[in-house]
């Protein structure tokens, strides 16, 4: 879900590193793209003009390495195969996951959907990195999904929750990923001058909206059957807020008098992420800091401080 927003602007920088820059276009499909990418970038961070494409399209293959493992254990029971798993840095295992047992048809449906696309998404990272790719890091679906429930105030300090329990786990847990992803990618939009990599990247944050409407729509509906749905997902709106900064940007899904499936702002509009604000999510800490939460070890490659 991260992925393409990093894409434009390293093809245009890929002669800064062993990346074949026509192997890039062509897999894209955009050539002649280009796009700004400083508001990509963690703060603090070095300028847009002396990260490479590998940094930018590493940081991207992380985080879809997280997505892939925990979308693939609840629908299969396995996560990515170890020949998904190589490349530079330290590969690590993954902690947690299993099959969740859906009693809801749709629900499970839902999940091997987005399994396939999740999975799509690592592979054609990988290709186009080619050798310059990193192994996926040591990646935490246990202790990071209960902290995370701990922090938001859904179980106790002390107590276990399980995000492969049963269907409304699962939902929440996605829901703590897929916003964090359209908001991200919403960021990069602003940056786009390429007419043809717009048209394209209009495509790829579509795909990446309904992923999460689907989730927050399926919370919503399971909402009317335990009411306790709409305020554990508030809570975790107002932990994510509490990660990523001082705005107060991020929205639930309403209650039983009304919806609010897509988190817009008065003109209707999403918000954006940058990539500090995302990395600060997925680390489950406010600071400045390098690894920690879903990514115990921290990200394989450059971009890997909040």
């Amino acid at each position: 879900m991260y992925e393409k927003r990093f894409i434009a602007k390293a093809i245009d920088r890929s002669a800064e590193t062993a990346l074949d820059r026509r192997k890039l276009l062509t897999l894209t499909g955009l050539a002649g793209a280009g796009a700004a990418a400083a508001a990509l970038l963690p703060a603090g961070a070095a300028s847009a003009s002396t990260v490479s494409d590998g940094s930018v399209l590493n940081f991207a293959l992380n985080l879809e390495y997280l997505e892939a493992e925990f979308y693939l254990r609840a629908a299969y029971g396995e996560g990515l195969s170890d020949g998904m798993t190589t490349g530079k840095g330290d590969r690590g295992g993954v902690r947690g996951g299993h099959r969740v047992p859906f009693r809801n048809a749709k629900i499970r449906n839902y999940a091997h959907e987005i399994a396939k696309d999740e999975k799509q998404h690592v592979e054609f990272l990988r290709a186009a990195l080619g050798s310059a790719k990193v192994a996926r890091p040591s990646i935490d679906l246990d202790k990071a999904f209960s902290a995370a429930a701990t922090a938001a105030g859904l179980i106790k300090p002390g107590q276990k929750f399980d995000a492969f329990a049963n269907d409304n786990s699962f939902l929440l847990a996605a829901f703590i990923f897929e916003d964090v992803g359209v908001t991200a990618y919403k960021g990069a939009a602003p940056l786009i001058t390429n007419k043809t990599y717009l048209e394209a990247a209009a495509g790829i944050l579509a795909v990446e909206a309904y992923h999460a409407g689907l989730i927050r729509t399926s919370l919503y509906d399971e909402g009317f059957e335990v009411s306790s749905i709409f305020d554990s997902v508030q809570k975790i709106s107002n932990a994510r807020d509490s990660l990523d900064g001082r705005s107060d940007d991020d929205q639930g899904i309403g209650g039983r008098g009304y919806s609010n499936i897509v988190p817009a702002d008065g003109n209707g509009i999403a918000f954006s992420r940058s990539t500090s604000q995302v990395l600060n999510i997925v680390y489950l800490n406010p600071g400045r800091v390098s690894k920690g939460g879903f990514f115990p070890d921290g990200l394989n490659g450059d971009i890997r401080t909040s």
